[in-house]
């Protein structure tokens, strides 16, 4: 294998190739602009045992809201633009539900709301957008109980509907796969929240079947739904049967999100190798016969739109090689999904670590250029690894960017806004929009001279100002074009609005 600059290096070169190409644009006059970058930049916010936020249960709304802010002012300040927010750890709702109980990591006791009350995820979703940042909704479909989740409740499902949980040795309660009930449930979980919130996305992780460990290395208890399938005449292996179970929940759920908000993502982040020897050099967990997740299945089939393996290994792991492993699910997304692996960063703020983090994402960029990005695990590893934060924000995070567009979602551009510029010491920049509704964020590009910069801002914001001129190479330069352009729920940007100044 190359050593690290090596990949480094081509990957780098490959991301300039393709970043450097004009934009086509459609504009009233033919000039062609700039574009604005185009790269996923997401990470995890986990509330299970309390890992990201809120910091511990029971804490008063007011100190939630406080730390969810300064979670969302992070990723603002360090160029992310979408936040993936854990908000049903185990059956459970971080968010006013009639189908669950309120989370005990939000309040300290399962069932009890937030004192004084408010709504976690209307709090986050209207935080996130007012910072350009997309919020997806983090959900594990059938962790029925965590063993670590303290009392269950009778809210609980463990008691509501005892006949859909089985326990596992190790103290967890999870819902069975293989049952119709399970599949109506967290089906019926998950549309409520697309229904009722304004949210970016749905996004479930590496949980399907348990892990071995949680029953002891025992298998899964789930004998009397699988001897009910055998009596009604099911022909299928056991190990096909439950990856069957699986398969029609994705399939059916991908559907009925369309059905509803179209642009809403849904995104799986499954264990980043799929089976022993897929690539040949790979080694390790076999999820396929273990999880009972045919994550390639759910790739090659476009049952999702975007695909976080979560390749939490370096460039250099003999039989779990990060390029390795992304290259080989590059090959099976047959539709040309949005691929974004999930990278760990660790609290590790080693040179060596940090190098391997920036090395990682060149990579990706490098070898999927057409949609680059990456989901970090989790959002701690950088709030609290303050070198890691600063060389991201430095090198691969240093302009902004926007989300890679999902033409099979919707491929139609927003009109062009219609921008007014006063010029004076400082130049007052206002917009209007003939649909608002079909905007999510604005860029604007300035250019002082020749140099052309960027912003990318909230699609609430109206108005901006920019300096009327910038001492740029020791000489005073005026401002000398302004480019105004809206950005859609799907990532399509319209034809420019543009302000040139009196020659």
């Amino acid at each position: 294998m190359r050593p690290i600059s090596f990949f480094a290096a081509v990957c780098t070169a490959a991301l300039l190739f393709h970043a450097c190409k004009p934009a086509m644009q459609t504009t009233s006059h033919k000039s062609e602009g700039p574009a604005a970058m185009r790269e996923f930049r997401a990470a995890w916010v986990a509330t299970v045992a309390n890992i990201n936020w809120p910091s511990k249960p029971g804490l008063p709304a007011e100190s939630q809201q406080k730390e969810a802010i300064e979670l969302l002012d992070f990723l603002q300040t360090h160029h992310f633009n979408a936040v993936i927010l854990q908000v049903r750890p185990q059956c459970d709702a971080l968010y006013p539900s009639d189908l669950e109980p309120w989370s005990y990591y939000l309040s300290g006791k399962q069932g009890q709301p937030p004192v004084p009350f408010y709504d976690p995820l209307a709090f986050w979703t209207e935080a996130a957008h007012a910072r350009g940042l997309e919020l997806h909704v983090w959900l594990n479909p059938y962790r029925a109980h965590h063993k670590d989740g303290k009392e269950i409740t009778e809210q609980s499902i463990v008691k509501k509907k005892p006949e859909l949980a089985l326990y596992l040795k190790e103290g967890y309660w999870w819902l069975d796969p293989a049952q119709k009930g399970t599949q109506e449930h967290s089906t019926a979980v998950v549309m409520d929240i697309v229904n009722r919130y304004d949210i970016d996305g749905v996004h479930f992780d590496d949980y399907f079947y348990p892990y071995p460990s949680y029953n002891l290395g025992e298998d899964f208890p789930d004998s009397a739904s699988w001897n009910a399938y055998r009596q009604t005449g099911g022909k299928l292996s056991r190990g096909d049967w439950r990856r069957e179970a699986v398969n029609i929940f994705i399939a059916q759920l991908y559907k009925k999100i369309k059905a509803a908000k179209p642009w809403v993502k849904f995104g799986l982040s499954p264990f980043g190798l799929w089976r022993p020897g897929y690539p040949a050099m790979a080694e390790g967990f076999d999820q396929y016969e273990q999880l009972y997740a045919d994550a390639r299945l759910w790739l090659n089939k476009g049952w999702i739109d975007y695909f976080t393996p979560q390749l939490y290994w370096p460039i250099n792991r003999p039989g779990q090689s990060f390029p390795v492993l992304l290259g080989w699910w590059a090959g099976e997304n047959n539709y040309k999904r949005h691929l974004w692996p999930g990278i760990s960063v660790g609290r590790d703020s080693s040179t060596r670590n940090i190098t391997e983090i920036l090395n990682q994402l060149q990579i990706t960029r490098g070898m999927l250029p057409e949609s680059m990005g990456a989901v970090h695990w989790s959002i701690s590893s950088l709030t609290k690894n303050p070198p890691m934060a600063k060389a991201v924000l430095e090198s691969p995070y240093r302009k902004p960017a926007l989300v890679p567009s999902s033409p099979w979602l919707d491929n139609k551009a927003p009109a062009a806004p219609n921008l007014q510029v006063q010029t004076a010491v400082e130049t007052e920049l206002n917009w209007a929009h003939p649909d608002t509704k079909d905007v999510f964020r604005w860029v604007l590009y300035y250019r002082y001279g020749t140099n052309f910069s960027y912003e990318i801002i909230a699609g609430q914001h109206k108005r901006w100002t920019l300096p009327a001129q910038k001492e740029i190479n020791k000489k005073i330069t005026p401002l000398s074009e302004v480019r105004l352009t809206a950005v859609d729920r799907t990532g399509n940007e319209s034809a420019a609005a543009v302000w040139l100044a009196a020659e």
